[in-house]
């Protein structure tokens, strides 16, 4: 699944292409893909059409584009699932099968003519992405709502939606008192996109291992230096993977122009197991998690 860094990457893949752009027209392929769309508010179509875009902001692995304001405030909802990629494509580029929604885009441009035409394709393989429009409420905090705003609007369906550890309003004593009360392991801790976003399981593996915690070890029972260890392991891993434009295994994962990403070569724990743990040379091993793995080493991640 796409973490924080692979939607931080879409997200600032798009910004400059959408920012003040205006929506021409949208195509709908497969309904599902607006599961999270309330039509008593409207088609998402008809809500989106002539609308112009802001700059796309990111909360862990939401994002939305600001829609121009018709009363109440709204933006476009998309999170990835699975296997979503959201695509800028010329007019005409035949997109394989797993198209899902199309959104024909015209925005400002230097060329003579001033204006220029593309789609935004949003595609899907298993179909657990999904886009929607909905309304902007407060912040609960006052703070901006996330990465690429200065708004304190968030959207309603991604306000319970913890705030992430790249955020500048990400409070790190509030994250280490909820830690406190938290009756569950540490990894499954980190893995609560309600206390900490934008975290999935590649970078919390990763991020355990650099801060030789074990991902089973009581979250309430870690120290204050632990926790501060852990998190400044979790935005170094987070920032890496950022600037190597994430992690892809497979063509599931790509950036807007349709390229992988290549922290998958900086990997220390997840998906090394059977090899070599880089600190300690102890095999690193897989244990099953949560319908998933968690990898370890048995050596520098004792319980």
């Amino acid at each position: 699944m796409p973490e924080l860094p692979e939607v931080e990457v879409v997200r600032a893949g798009l910004a400059p292409a959408v920012r003040d752009a205006t929506v021409l027209g949208v195509d709908v392929f497969e309904p599902r893909s607006l599961r999270r769309h309330d039509p008593l508010t409207g088609s998402f179509e008809a809500l989106v059409t002539g609308r112009v875009l802001a700059m796309p902001v990111r909360r862990g692995k939401f994002l939305w584009i600001p829609l121009s304001a018709t009363g109440v405030p709204q933006a476009i909802v998309a999170h990835l699932g699975m296997s979503g990629q959201i695509l800028l494509r010329e007019p005409g580029f035949a997109e394989d099968g797993l198209l899902r929604i199309r959104l024909h885009i015209e925005a400002p441009s230097t060329s003579p003519g001033g204006r220029r035409e593309f789609w935004v394709n949003f595609v899907d393989q298993r179909i657990f992405g999904s886009m929607a429009v909905d309304v902007l409420v407060p912040t609960a905090d006052g703070a901006a709502g996330g990465l690429g705003t200065d708004a304190p609007l968030v959207p309603s369906q991604v306000a319970h939606i913890a705030r992430d550890p790249l955020d500048p309003a990400f409070d790190d004593s509030a994250f280490a008192a909820a830690l406190r009360r938290k009756n569950t392991g540490i990894k499954r801790a980190l893995l609560d996109q309600t206390l900490i976003s934008g975290i999935g399981n590649i970078y919390a593996d990763e991020a355990l291992w650099a801060a030789c915690l074990h991902y089973a070890q009581p979250a309430a029972s870690l120290s204050e230096r632990q926790v501060t260890t852990l998190l400044a392991e979790v935005r170094l891993v987070l920032s890496k993977a950022l600037a190597e434009g994430g992690t892809s295994f497979d063509a599931q994962y790509v950036n807007v122009n349709g390229a992988s990403g290549y922290f998958s070569h900086s990997l220390n724990a997840y998906g090394r197991q059977g090899k070599p743990c880089p600190r300690c040379g102890t095999t690193i091993v897989r244990e099953q998690f949560m319908n998933r793995g968690s990898h370890f080493c048995p050596r520098c991640q004792r319980p």
